[in-house]
């Protein structure tokens, strides 16, 4: 309970109390006890004589010689020559079908862009077709009077 500092009269607040739940510690396994074993054959003390002159008695280590390595089986020349055949024909199988994509795509391409200049050039048309009609101050031809240049009457 903490008293009120604001200078009001002291109200009382509750505090609540939080505990640590203890981790329990994990089970270790007894292992068997160590024995010490000895070597089959007791190694030869060597000394070495230092440049400065110290002698250095101890036994002699044999550097760890590494497992022989398995030999692996000889791979044939013909699973060899398989097995590159195989991924070449999978190579041009993919490359055909990318190619036969590709000319397709291109062929649709080129239709668009027909069919496209096709309706702009007949919208032109049709443009100037049905806005000859409807102005007044086109050029008027008086088919009488060419004819008659024509046969050349004049008169």
């Amino acid at each position: 309970m903490y008293p009120d500092t604001t200078g009001h009269a002291p109200a009382v607040r509750a505090v609540e109390v939080h505990h640590p739940t203890p981790i329990p510690p994990a089970a270790v396994p007894i292992a068997a006890p160590l024995v010490p074993v000895q070597p089959g054959h007791v190694p030869a003390v060597a000394s070495v004589v230092l440049p400065d002159g110290r002698v250095v008695t101890g036994y002699a280590i044999e550097p760890a010689k590494p497992e022989p390595v398995a030999a692996k089986p000889a791979v044939s020349r013909a699973a060899v020559n398989v097995a590159l055949g195989g991924v070449g024909f999978l190579a041009i199988c993919g490359g055909l079908l990318l190619l036969t994509t590709f000319i397709a795509a291109l062929t649709a391409l080129i239709t668009q862009l027909i069919i496209l200049a096709a309706v702009i050039f007949g919208g032109w048309i049709a443009v100037q077709v049905f806005t000859a009609s409807g102005r007044k101050g086109g050029t008027t031809v008086n088919i009488r009077r060419a004819v008659i240049k024509r046969n050349h009457f004049h008169g």
